[in-house]
């Protein structure tokens, strides 16, 4: 009948344990739960409503119980619900572990030492203090054994490790976070969320120079093999970013676009708009890019003895 413990921390723990399993057991990607799913707010109101009508509830059913005590009881029950809780174990732990004796015994230990009144205690060490010195001593030993006699590892060696995992991790990271892009990382995007966002920087920022097909107007035609300063998702990356030819070129978008909006709009012009036939063609300006990390097609003097050897095999 008698709480061991106060209503404004159950309810508090029951609470939050409810509001964290609820966290834990629903997958709202990366937003909590509580925010991607509005139900699950009507859900916690409704646990903190169940909660404080137990707590009403628990309340009046002492009340009664107390109602129907005898004059006897009622003040035995008064007097220990007024004691307060003890951790008995934990108190008398700690009076074991300071190891002092009560004022009372400071008679066998006190000392001759007398300087103007002031008695001296020949107090011992604490067992806490004597503990920590026997783990300490532990501690060496296999410091010594582990290091100096095995020869486990060293700190250099243990530098070298964490600067290896630590380049890992950065590495596992910059796969993910698509803004620490730069010119020798970007990579041509093919999510259609990127092309799609790629599509609306190009319609707000490009159409006035290169027209909304690439065609070409002030700007080089996009829809060509010609490049002015490198095809490729790398060099149009860094073109878009510092800009084109000093003087006569396009203006530096890195002041305006973030990292991975540069690499949106250019994997849209290359995915999108570049080997399409625009209305009106600008004449193609610079070289005929080729991408120097693809690979060689075959002579086609190969291909002659390829399709050679294999009709004299049909034939034979």
């Amino acid at each position: 009948m008698k709480n061991k413990s106060l209503w404004w921390i159950r309810v508090p723990a029951v609470f939050f344990l409810i509001f964290g399993l609820m966290e834990y057991f629903i997958d709202s990607g990366k937003q909590p739960a509580i925010i991607a799913y509005p139900i699950t707010q009507f859900f916690m109101v409704l646990v903190l409503i169940i909660l404080i009508a137990i707590e009403l509830i628990l309340s009046s059913i002492e009340n009664v119980m107390f109602q129907t005590l005898s004059e006897e009881a009622k003040e035995r029950y008064l007097v220990s619900k007024a004691e307060k809780w003890e951790w008995k174990w934990g108190k008398e732990t700690y009076k074991k572990m300071l190891g002092s004796k009560p004022m009372e015994a400071e008679t066998e230990i006190i000392l001759d030492h007398n300087y103007d009144g002031i008695r001296e205690l020949d107090n011992k060490l604490p067992p806490w203090w004597v503990y920590l010195f026997y783990a300490s001593i532990v501690f060496a030993i296999v410091y010594l054994l582990r290091f100096h006699v095995f020869n486990d590892y060293t700190q250099i060696t243990e530098y070298e490790q964490e600067v290896a995992t630590a380049k890992l991790e950065i590495e596992e990271y910059k796969k993910t976070a698509k803004d620490l892009v730069d010119e020798d990382s970007v990579e041509l995007l093919a999510e259609a969320s990127d092309i799609s966002a790629g599509k609306k920087i190009f319609e707000s920022n490009c159409v006035a120079c290169h027209m909304a097909d690439g065609g070409g107007g002030i700007g080089p035609n996009l829809t060509d093999q010609n490049w002015i300063l490198g095809g490729g998702i790398k060099n149009v990356f860094h073109t878009i970013s510092e800009g084109g030819r000093d003087g006569k070129g396009m203006i530096a978008w890195k002041q305006t676009l973030k990292p991975l909006e540069i690499a949106q709009v250019a994997s849209y012009v290359l995915t999108e708009i570049n080997g399409k036939t625009p209305a009106n063609p600008k004449a193609a300006e610079g070289d005929i890019w080729v991408d120097p990390n693809a690979s060689a097609p075959a002579p086609a003097t190969e291909i002659q003895e390829q399709v050679t050897d294999s009709t004299s095999v049909v034939m034979n």
